[in-house]
C-alpha cells in the first residue's frame, strides 16, 4: 500500500473538521516543498551568474573572514 493510500485510510474515519485540518496540513507541506525546490533553483542560478564575481584574485581576501 502506498503512503498516499495509507493517508487516505487513516483520514477516512476522521470527522469532517479534522479531515479538513489534515488536508490543510498536507497542502502546507506540499507548498513548503515547492518553495524549497524553487529556492534551490534560484540558488543554483545565482551561483552560475555570480561565479566570476566570487572567484577572482581580488575576492580571495574575503575567503577567511569569520561569519556569525
Amino acid at each position: 500500500m502506498s503512503i498516499a493510500e495509507q493517508i487516505f485510510e487513516v483520514a477516512k474515519p476522521l470527522p469532517e473538521s479534522l479531515a479538513l485540518e489534515a488536508l490543510h496540513f498536507i497542502e502546507y507541506l506540499s507548498s513548503k516543498n515547492a518553495d524549497r525546490a524553487e529556492m534551490s533553483d534560484l540558488t543554483r542560478a545565482q551561483e552560475t551568474v555570480m561565479k566570476h564575481v566570487w572567484d577572482n584574485r581580488d575576492d580571495e581576501v574575503w575567503n577567511d573572514v569569520e561569519t556569525f
